[in-house]
């Protein structure tokens, strides 16, 4: 089964991220890949206010993210992938707390889970599979050969 998720509806809900952050859609974007690895589904993540020259479709793993570029919304994107979908709509299932992208869902026979049910599922899943969230995992040497660099602009070479 695929899921639709709406996602700066989810970030919110889930407990270490938000919308503030920086980084807040990639590390939406590597949770849903291990939720989607874990639970052998589908999903195609949709953001919105994507500036033109980002705006797009990219493919990561298991994960589709749709970058909806400003003008639209993501809710408005999903509503028009489930009028894609056809009858195949019943076969996916939607993840969002907004009432207009639920009820579209329904109308389209389509499965709805809160943004609050997701994080609930994410978390039971975090404590059946420990080191599941890829948040928790540690840097790489050349992660912290770049952070390394980056504490070290500004300031002077250290003397021997």
């Amino acid at each position: 089964m695929m899921m639709i998720v709406d996602g700066h509806n989810l970030i919110p809900h889930l407990p270490g991220l938000s919308l503030g952050d920086i980084d807040d859609e990639g590390q939406l974007i590597r949770i849903l890949q291990e939720y989607a690895r874990v639970r052998r589904k589908k999903i195609e993540v949709y953001f919105d206010q994507a500036p033109t020259a980002s705006a797009g479709v990219r493919k990561l793993g298991l994960v589709q993210a749709h970058f909806i570029r400003s003008g639209t919304t993501a809710d408005e994107a999903i509503m028009a992938r489930l009028r894609s979908l056809g009858k195949r709509a019943k076969n996916a299932q939607v993840v969002s707390s907004d009432r207009q992208v639920q009820q579209a869902a329904r109308a389209h026979h389509a499965g709805v889970i809160s943004s609050s049910e997701f994080a609930a599922d994410w978390l039971a899943l975090m404590e059946e599979v420990p080191g599941l969230d890829p948040r928790d995992r540690l840097l790489t040497n050349k992660e912290v050969e770049a952070w390394e660099r980056l504490f070290r602009q500004g300031h002077p070479p250290a003397e021997d």
